[in-house]
């Protein structure tokens, strides 16, 4: 007997057979997209951290078997950062804490050393972190989990692993010297540790980073210190990373300005400002939060947000003069309103601040130019429209060439 379908005309059975095909791939495609890597952050951070220790099984100096603690293989961890800000923060400072804890308790073969001068030369190794946000709008609590292990007298990664991770809930809050600092503060050195983050094993880390590693420990005494409110102690220790060879770094300068302020150090702040804005102009490009009213080109209302702005410009002005220098000067915007709108008021709030720093440095005029971003260059891309992303709304001065 012949099938019902075998005595349809043959045109017929091939349309029909293309139709079937086409509706069994429109029901298999919601299964295909539901399927996600993205885990709780917990457990996240738990496969991250055993996918790094997995790496290290199969080396020769992990194969000898631990018995004490003095044959543990000593570890140094750098901060956690946030790779797109090089900020650290809550959910940063969450993430080292629960590597490190699970090291502790379920891999024992690593010692973990606090992250200073002395225990450079004790470490075999040195743990670094970083934390990426997805791109796209529907991933904005998703974040990529970096971990990598370096082996300090070598300087080559020996194990490297990553996870996705739900970062709903997370404190992406940026911890105090971040905040208050007035730039964007990732620098070479800042970029050379998330590269070496996310190098792969048996490659060397950043060259640039590990020079400057014993100057790193430094500042994250000096960071701790003025997160702790503990401002004069701070600034002796920004001072003493400075004198170091390698210790003239945008974080120092930046830690030396903002502990004088706290301190009500006026005149020192704004010396210390001064070279923050030579350094970026030496980098060719200065990232400023300048914070206005919302929908506005009026600088914040707060005094204590704003009452520095006149002092930033007046050095941004003397440094760009005495430099001889042709600028951009770009206004950015967070995600919040449509594009148009946050395209014309970026561009408004370059041009008002154009405006200002030409009433400084007549010189100027000629020499900058205003053009807005609108929020197509967000660094983070939260659209929280709070300290999360203050430098969505960054006005920067990119130095060009002069025509």
């Amino acid at each position: 007997m012949k099938s019902a379908a075998n005595v349809l005309p043959r045109g017929l059975r091939a349309c029909l057979a293309t139709l079937v095909t086409l509706w069994l791939a429109a029901c298999a495609a919601p299964q295909a997209t539901s399927v996600s890597n993205e885990l709780p952050f917990e457990q996240a951070v738990a496969k991250a951290t055993d996918g790094l220790v997995s790496q290290t099984q199969t080396l020769p100096a992990f194969l000898a078997k631990v018995e004490s603690k003095l044959a543990k293989r000593g570890v140094v961890v750098d901060p956690f950062l946030d790779s797109s800000t090089g900020q650290q923060t809550g959910a940063t400072k969450l993430f080292e804490k629960r590597v490190s804890d699970r090291l502790a308790s379920t891999h024992d073969v690593f010692d973990l050393l606090p992250f200073q001068s002395a225990n450079l030369s004790k470490a075999q190794y040195l743990l670094t972190g970083t934390m990426t946000r997805a791109q796209g709008e529907h991933a904005r609590h998703v974040f990529k989990l970096n971990l990598a292990l370096t082996e300090l007298r070598s300087g080559k990664v020996v194990a490297q692993a990553s996870a996705q991770a739900q970062g709903a809930g997370l404190d992406n809050n940026p911890l105090p010297y971040y905040r208050d600092s007035p730039v964007l503060v990732k620098d070479q050195v800042l970029e050379g540790y998330i590269r070496s983050t996310a190098t792969a094993p048996g490659q060397k880390a950043d060259a640039f980073y590990l020079d400057r590693i014993a100057a790193a420990t430094l500042i994250n005494e000096a960071t701790n210190l003025y997160n702790s409110e503990r401002y004069q102690e701070a600034l002796g220790q920004y001072r003493s990373a400075l004198a170091t060879p390698a210790g003239e770094q945008l974080r120092v300068l930046n830690g030396i300005y903002l502990a004088n302020v706290k301190l009500g150090r006026t005149a020192e702040a704004e010396t210390a400002f001064g070279k923050v804005v030579a350094m970026g102009i030496a980098y060719n490009e200065l990232g400023v939060k300048f914070l206005f009213n919302p929908g506005s080109t009026e600088f914040w209302s707060d005094a204590r947000i704003s009452g520095a702005y006149g002092m930033w410009l007046r050095q941004i002005a003397r440094e760009s003069t005495a430099a001889k220098v042709c600028m951009n000067i770009i206004g950015h915007t967070s995600r919040t309103g449509s594009e148009q709108s946050n395209d014309s008021l970026s561009l408004q709030r370059a041009a008002y601040v154009k405006q200002r720093l030409t009433a400084e440095a007549a010189n100027l005029g000629p020499r900058t130019k205003a053009t807005g971003m609108g929020f197509r260059q967000n660094i983070v891309g939260s659209g929280s429209d709070n300290a999360v992303d203050a430098l969505d709304r960054r006005v920067e001065f990119k130095i060009v060439g002069c025509n």
